[in-house]
């Protein structure tokens, strides 16, 4: 018995061991292979391809796992949205590209707001390189369309179309399926909060009339900027554009380019004698050459001559604001340890903050929220909004000297709310459990598992009244503005990047390109600095993988990238206009 208990053991540990053994040699042969592939030679006659397929993404993963399907053994590639800034910055100048192919292939994960700023990258390469662009698919999705609108010839897929139809915020309300499961939900929020409409669904069936206000103005808002760029682009009006999306009448290759939304129905085979036309010439084999963004940003040499440089270093945070500690989401302690340590280091002179997120813990912003304002008293903080910047998101954004977003952000959110779930009646009713105990004082049992007493209830409403008094305060003190002001479009209420300017929740429009330029002409840099991102560091198995793939950040130099006092004058005045900026005749300062 012994000996068979012994030998199943040694034969599991075999097997376990032989499979972790094929695993680790698949993904050390896949990193070799990345490796490879990323330092192959880019030959002169080259096209940039843009493709949505790639995964596009506003933060570095921490996991080098990420992108690896197990069950496969394949990998998705992922590209940051600095690398694929710096990618189009790049090839402008790049006597090796030609120009630049958008193919969409769907939106896939890629945000509105992502769009939008790799959207007015191709315009900056357009019009600075004359370079040309052209975009191909078969079926236009909604953001895809947005992004290739840009190009200078759109081509369809002859049996293709575009989907062109509006944008809408649809919501699931629970209150019926709660109702007869016998859950009862609490929710606590400022009688201000009428528009912190996360709780909706737990308590209504449908919209509340300040809800569906704030959502009309939200998604006539952003719809108008998608427009507008597309209108501009295309050369149509937006009653054209508006009246393709109610009757659907692009869905259909050829109504698409009656309508001129694009330029011609031809199969991807044929976009070669658009190439040719453009001058581009086809290797040996009579085939053109393709270059990914990842590709492509993984070859651009590091910038060796400012390596003893001032730094101006890109802090990401991304994902749902939690307590703690990790690497998942946005941890509060974490992020906290990030800016203490960027304010302890010397070589440090400015911080971008990359803020892509809702929200989330109240305790959490507001731990982070301190070491923000310690960090900005001793450096320049800009924050950069990403998608979502609302709620905690905003909490953590407020102390920055300068805000910038881009006008698809959501933004604002400023408000506070808790729910508490009563599962006694639903686990009494449907399935016959009851709960008794004993307690040393009156709260001692406070748990789902029974209503809360007035005292408990009372609590609740004071902690939550207590956390909007203290988010308002920090938005009137971080935005300069009459807490009057702040109270008026608080409440809640989520704007978008377009309506926040206006309000004074942003300082001017711009996407993450604006904001390091703002940053570098705040630290008083001129053109000695590089630029660096904070990366969380991978841990045990995983640092071992990442060392596989790991390479030489690429510090962009200023005047290759960013053009400061150029291409950004519209975001120095914007930011003169609302006195955060002081204007002289050659140069703009920061006060």
């Amino acid at each position: 018995m012994n000996f068979s208990k012994t030998f199943l053991a040694g034969l599991l540990a075999f097997i376990v061991g032989n499979v972790l053994i094929v695993m680790l040699w698949s993904l050390f042969v896949m990193g070799i292979v990345g490796a490879l592939s990323a330092t192959t030679g880019l030959e002169k006659g080259s096209i940039l391809r843009i493709d949505l397929s790639e995964n596009i993404v506003e933060a570095p993963p921490a996991d080098p796992f990420a992108g690896i399907d197990f069950r496969t053994m394949t990998s998705t590639p992922h590209v940051t949205l600095f690398d694929a800034l710096r990618a189009i910055d790049a090839a402008k100048s790049d006597p090796r590209i030609e120009g630049i192919y958008i193919r969409p292939n769907g939106q896939g994960a890629v945000s509105m707001a992502v769009l939008e700023e790799l959207r007015a990258a191709i315009a900056d390469f357009k019009a600075e390189s004359g370079k040309f662009v052209l975009a191909y698919d078969e079926m236009y999705g909604q953001g895809g369309y947005y992004l290739a609108s840009v190009a200078d010839g759109v081509y369809v897929q002859p049996e293709g179309g575009v989907d062109w139809h509006g944008l809408a915020f649809n919501t699931l309300f629970f209150k019926g399926l709660l109702d007869k499961l016998d859950l009862r939900v609490e929710v606590f929020r400022p009688t201000a909060c009428k528009f912190k409409s996360a709780v909706e669904p737990y308590i209504l069936d449908r919209m509340s009339e300040a809800n569906r206000e704030q959502m009309s103005a939200l998604v006539g808002s952003m719809w108008d900027v998608v427009v507008e760029e597309v209108a501009a682009s295309r050369g149509l009006t937006a009653e054209e554009l508006n009246a393709c999306a109610d009757d659907l009448s692009a869905l259909l290759a050829d109504d698409a380019v009656a309508r001129r939304l694009v330029d011609g129905v031809k199969y991807e085979d044929e976009m070669n004698d658009l190439f040719a036309e453009a001058g581009v010439e086809p290797d040996s084999d009579g085939e053109y050459r393709f270059v990914s963004l990842g590709r492509y940003a993984s070859q651009l040499e590091p910038d060796m001559k400012h390596l003893g440089a001032g730094r101006v270093t890109v802090l990401y945070a991304d994902g749902q604001i939690v307590d703690g500690e990790g690497s998942d989401a946005v941890y509060g302690n974490t992020l906290a340890a990030q800016l203490r340590d960027l304010r302890l280091d010397e070589g440090v002179k400015a911080v971008v903050v990359r803020v892509n997120s809702p929200g989330g813990s109240a305790l959490a912003s507001d731990v982070i929220w301190r070491e923000m304002e310690l960090l900005r008293a001793e450096k320049p903080v800009i924050v950069s909004m990403g998608a979502y910047a609302a709620s905690g998101g905003y909490y953590i954004s407020a102390p920055a000297d300068a805000i910038l977003a881009d006008r698809l952000t959501l933004t604002g959110s400023i408000g506070v709310f808790g729910m508490f779930l009563d599962a006694g009646a639903a686990m009494k009713q449907k399935l016959g459990i009851t709960v008794d105990g004993v307690r040393s004082n009156r709260s001692a049992d406070m748990s789902m598992f029974r209503p809360l007493t007035p005292t408990e209830r009372a609590v609740m409403l004071r902690s939550v009244d207590r956390v909007y008094e203290t988010f308002t305060g920090i938005v009137a003190e971080g935005r300069n503005l009459p807490i009057e002001k702040v109270l008026e479009i608080a409440g809640g209420r989520v704007w978008s990047g377009a309506d926040a300017l206006g309000i004074g929740l942003i300082d001017s429009y711009g996407g993450l390109k604006s904001a390091i330029a703002v940053a570098v002409d705040k630290a008083g840099l001129g053109e000695e600095y590089r630029i660096e991102e904070v990366r969380e560091a991978p841990h045990g198995l995983a640092a071992i993988f990442a060392a596989l793939n790991a390479r030489v950040e690429a510090h962009v130099e200023h005047s290759e990238l960013f053009g400061l006092y150029d291409e950004y004058r519209h975001v120095r005045e914007a930011l003169a206009q609302q006195g955060v900026l002081t204007y002289c005749p050659y140069r703009f300062a920061f006060e």
